[in-house]
């Protein structure tokens, strides 16, 4: 199976000056389980780069539920957004969101300079960022007695899955994370530990 990377952590780089005008990437990991992680990470580079007249972005996720976007943020069309995923795809890289903003500069940009300048300044801030494995992770919901805790444990524990929520009130609601290719058997071990007794609920897959 092939190898699959995202990258550590928020990543700046700034691109080239074409014709006077400057391109700044950004680059995020983002969790595919939020479905407005995207937006918000767009949302705070615009607040962030005030100065600049468009910001261009592009993100891939998967392989679970894989997904891409891209926009051009007024650019002429295909010359913003495409650049900077063809980046992203190039690097082999999932659930990353590269955002490039770029201020007016003195001359009038052509369609080639753009491309240029987005997919350039892409390629800079993903060759600077630190690379790590991606392992797809599978969200659960389970419910269940206080009588059983223990033996829920100790099977979460055992599969390291991560905690991510939990409600204690009459019975006890806890949501994990878990490796997906360890979810069926991770789902039979809760199962044979409870005698059937845990309630089990499949959520989104993430990172």
């Amino acid at each position: 199976m092939t190898s699959l990377h995202t990258i550590a952590t928020r990543i700046t780089a700034a691109g080239e000056t074409i014709k006077g005008a400057h391109f700044f990437a950004c680059a995020v990991p983002f969790d595919m389980n939020e479905p407005t992680a995207a937006k918000a990470i767009v949302t705070a580079v615009r607040s962030e780069q005030r100065d600049a007249v468009h910001h261009g972005w592009a993100w891939r996720s998967g392989p679970i539920a894989a997904d891409f976007g891209w926009s051009d943020d007024g650019e002429p069309v295909g010359a913003a957004g495409a650049p900077i995923l063809r980046r992203i795809d190039a690097a082999g890289l999932l659930n990353v969101i590269v955002v490039v903003s770029r201020d007016g500069g003195a001359q009038r940009l052509s369609a080639g300079d753009l491309t240029r300048g987005y997919g350039e300044a892409a390629r800079l801030v993903l060759a600077a960022a630190r690379v790590i494995p991606f392992v797809p992770m599978s969200a659960v919901e389970l419910r269940f007695e206080y009588s059983h805790f223990g033996p829920v444990q100790g099977v979460l524990a055992a599969f390291r899955a991560e905690h991510v929520a939990a409600d204690y009130g009459a019975g006890v609601r806890m949501v994990v994370r878990v490796d997906a290719a360890q979810m069926d058997a991770m789902t039979a071990a809760l199962r044979d530990a409870t005698a059937g007794a845990v309630s089990i609920a499949a959520g989104s897959p993430s990172r």
